[in-house]
């Protein structure tokens, strides 16, 4: 069955406000992605003659403005949660960052969210690296015979991750998963 083309409205204050809605509602966003999100649409709809660029740019700021006013758009508090649910992944610091900054959050907000992630624990790094090699089973949470003879392939896997060497060599010198934990409580 042929699903029917989607008819595509022109570009008013009302439609990108609910699309802008819609996008919060499914996703955690900075006021940049929002505005890149939303001038998708624009450009879509521009293609189509549906309206100039430069009136869905004016309307597309206005919204974004709007909920920012309103509080749906805080860019410190999306940089706060997103560098909790990195780390959570096992990415470092600058791999967050470099995340954040693709999103268009701004550097004062970046070093705020790392600066308070750093503050939670001596060793964010550390503990991202040990979430990261216990999901893809590198170092200390092989099988002991495999340990030695996949070390070089694991070394790599951590700094391709962006993880430095020092780092990368202490998860992967560690005895077992516990003493890395105990050495990451530690501090």
């Amino acid at each position: 069955m042929r699903r029917k083309p989607a008819i595509l409205r022109p570009v008013d204050a009302t439609y990108l406000e609910k699309a802008a809605l819609a996008y919060l509602e499914r996703f955690a966003s900075s006021a940049e992605n929002l505005r890149r999100v939303l001038m998708r649409r624009v450009e879509r709809r521009v293609r189509a003659n549906l309206g100039t660029r430069d009136e869905g740019a004016a309307l597309v700021v206005a919204t974004v403005t709007r909920l920012r006013q309103r509080g749906l758009l805080d860019d410190r508090v999306y940089a706060e949660g997103r560098t909790l649910s990195l780390h959570r992944k096992g990415r470092p610091r600058a791999a967050i960052a470099r995340a954040l900054a693709a999103k268009g959050v701004g550097r004062a907000e970046i070093d705020v969210a790392l600066t308070q992630l750093a503050e939670t624990m001596a060793e964010p790094d550390l503990a991202a690296g040990f979430a990261f090699a216990r999901r893809r089973r590198l170092g200390p949470f092989r099988a002991p015979a495999a340990r030695a003879a996949l070390r070089e392939r694991d070394l790599a896997a951590l700094g391709r991750a962006g993880f430095s060497f020092e780092i990368a060599r202490r998860i992967l010198d560690a005895e077992s998963p516990a003493a890395l934990a105990e050495e990451i409580a530690g501090g």
